[in-house]
């Protein structure tokens, strides 16, 4: 699809808040603190390991002291997912030890806390950040702002009144944990939160369903494209796939835009594809 873009998708970029988002500030260097002459110079990497370690051992030690974590296994995963509503979804979200990524968190990123009865748009996206779990639910802070004017600029919402599924949006991430120590999650972690994923798209039903960011696009294509994991994002776009019979849409995350503003006009050209792909 080309980047040309006619009068009204102009406007509707500008609805995006292309020109009003500003670089995040710069965080300043910590103070270095000089050395005394005798002192022994460990290699920061060697540093950065032991406390890497150091954090994870006290964040699991803490927890399976209060025994709120047994085993990180599948056996974790709570049964019965496939006929779960949505507060019985929601509990066991908060109850779930099938992976480790449970180790340490404050509390489930869980989007069905609010969910519609209906939605035709899914959002999907990345592993929650920080601010997403301070606020208990997906795409918040600035993210959630650019999203919602993304979403707005095409005539839908996920805080939107009324019934018609067609303007409504439920919005999730591809796992619901983040964890003491901070780390991207492995392929199986993926698979045993893809459990209540498909729980969310039996409930929601949508009609399309954007992948915000790789891990998104992982988890959604990769029994269809097997080597979905080794492939850049920037080459899943453009393209419609499928995940349990329902089109699939591969864009950017909208924390990724804030910090690369230049592919906010590619990012465009997506949720145009996808529109045009749920009209069809």
């Amino acid at each position: 699809m080309s980047l040309d873009l006619d009068e009204r998708q102009r406007a509707m970029l500008q609805e995006m808040g292309v020109h009003v988002w500003l670089p995040a500030a710069q965080v300043p260097e910590p103070h270095k603190v000089q050395a005394a002459p005798a002192a022994v110079q460990v290699p920061r990497e060697e540093v950065r390991k032991a406390s890497t370690v150091a954090i994870e051992n006290i964040a699991i030690e803490a927890i399976n002291t209060r025994g709120t974590v047994q085993n990180h296994t599948e056996t974790g995963l709570v049964e019965g997912i496939a006929g779960m509503d949505w507060p019985q979804l929601a509990q066991s979200v908060a109850a779930c030890q099938a992976c480790k990524l449970c180790v340490g968190r404050r509390a489930p990123v869980f989007g069905g806390a609010t969910a519609p009865a209906r939605a035709d748009w899914l959002v999907l996206g990345e592993p929650p950040d920080e601010a997403e779990e301070r606020a208990g639910t997906p795409f918040a802070e600035q993210a959630g702002q650019l999203l919602d004017n993304m979403l707005k600029a095409l005539g839908v919402s996920r805080t939107a009144g009324g019934a018609d599924p067609r303007k409504i949006v439920y919005v999730s991430n591809v796992v619901k944990c983040r964890p003491a120590v901070v780390r991207n999650p492995e392929p199986q972690e993926l698979a045993a939160c893809e459990n209540y994923l498909r729980r969310e798209v039996a409930l929601v039903q949508p009609k399309i369903i954007l992948a915000l960011g790789r891990f998104a696009a992982q988890s959604l294509l990769r029994e269809s494209l097997p080597d979905v994991a080794g492939i850049p994002l920037g080459k899943l776009r453009g393209q419609v796939y499928r995940y349990q019979g329902i089109p699939v849409v591969v864009s950017y995350h909208p924390a990724y835009l804030l910090r690369t503003q230049q592919d906010k006009a590619r990012a465009w050209v997506d949720l145009c594809l996808a529109q045009a792909t749920i009209g069809s």
